[in-house]
């Protein structure tokens, strides 16, 4: 199996075929190495019969490389599993994918994917509020974030830069009470937004900061570890990234592809998630050892033909609080 991960492999291939085995299963994804060769493994386990070559890198840079391989009329991957449901609504609004009816979504909830077939979530991850356990205000609001307890004191991915930070931004700003208003109490309370979730919980777990909006996996992993932070989730509810599969309309491997859907939606494959620290998208499946019961995190709702048309101007919305500010 050929496995293609570093950015400059991306860059480098990014207008030539992948070099992969005739008839091999690609898969473009976002997931971490580890969590997509898991992933890999446990199809191949379950399809011995298909084999899987994959890309990995963030969204925006899989979607840069597949957009020109589109250009060049040679698209290579045959399925995706990348962040979030507006990038899968784009391509789907553009004619890119198959619609596919998996008999796995009776077991979903049917916002949780396309009515069509063109795209299924796979898991839920949230993004809440992560804490120093020094800190003097314990937060359970995303208003409290706006307090005078908490004035200079958190940070955030920047939607500008973090693909789950734009559709937090847009979740919550369809929010009563909260909406583009919030966004603006936190800047005018110095509250900064710059980079990934990575360096927020740098930040947070050095103390460098006290508070900050985060996705739910990384402080729950760390906590665990003995690291110096918890993870909120707010009254008012939390949005969600569901990492998507889609099949290309492009596709020479419409039928592996298929088998794939089915594989990451199914019980065995939505355990492998569960493994990994995941909140699996399936009904009726337990939640990783640190988080709440399930039923207690509200998920807020995003509608992802919305979002995707809104996209340019809620970019700008968010740069002109921060560069007024």
């Amino acid at each position: 199996m050929k496995i293609i991960v570093s950015a400059a492999a991306l860059v480098a291939a990014s207008l030539f075929t992948v070099p992969v085995s005739a008839g091999n299963l690609v898969l473009y994804t976002s997931q971490p190495n580890e969590d997509a060769q898991a992933t890999v493994d446990g199809f191949m386990a379950s399809n011995p019969d298909i084999k899987v070559d994959w890309v990995r890198d963030g969204t925006p840079k899989i979607m840069a490389k597949l957009q020109a391989e589109i250009a060049a009329g040679n698209p290579v991957a045959d399925v995706l599993l990348i962040a979030d449901t507006v990038t899968l609504e784009r391509l789907k609004e553009a004619g890119k994918l198959l619609a596919y009816k998996s008999p796995e979504a009776a077991n979903y909830d049917a916002a949780l994917y396309d009515a069509d077939g063109y795209y299924y979530s796979t898991k839920l991850i949230t993004t809440g509020i992560i804490y120093n356990t020094a800190a003097s205000l314990k937060p359970v609001s995303w208003k409290d974030l706006t307090k005078p307890e908490a004035k200079g004191l958190v940070t955030m991915p920047s939607p500008l830069t973090s693909g789950a930070a734009l559709i937090h931004a847009q979740t919550l700003a369809g929010v009563d009470g909260l909406g583009w208003d919030f966004y603006k109490d936190l800047a005018a309370n110095g509250a900064t937004a710059a980079g990934g979730n990575g360096a927020i919980l740098k930040a947070v777990a050095s103390g460098e900061k006290a508070y900050g909006m985060i996705v739910d996996y990384m402080p729950i992993r760390e906590k665990a570890k003995g690291a110096p932070v918890e993870f909120v989730f707010p009254a008012e509810g939390v949005s969600a990234v569901t990492e998507p599969v889609g099949i290309l309309s492009s596709a020479k491997n419409a039928d592996a592809a298929k088998k794939f859907v089915d594989y990451v939606l199914s019980e065995k494959g939505q355990e492998g998630f569960l493994e990994l620290g995941y909140i699996p998208a399936r009904t009726g499946m337990k939640v990783p050892e640190g988080f709440p019961a399930r039923e207690s995190i509200k998920v807020l709702p995003i509608n992802a033909a919305a979002a995707l048309k809104s996209t340019d101007q809620d970019l700008k919305t968010f740069s002109g609080i921060y560069t007024s500010n």
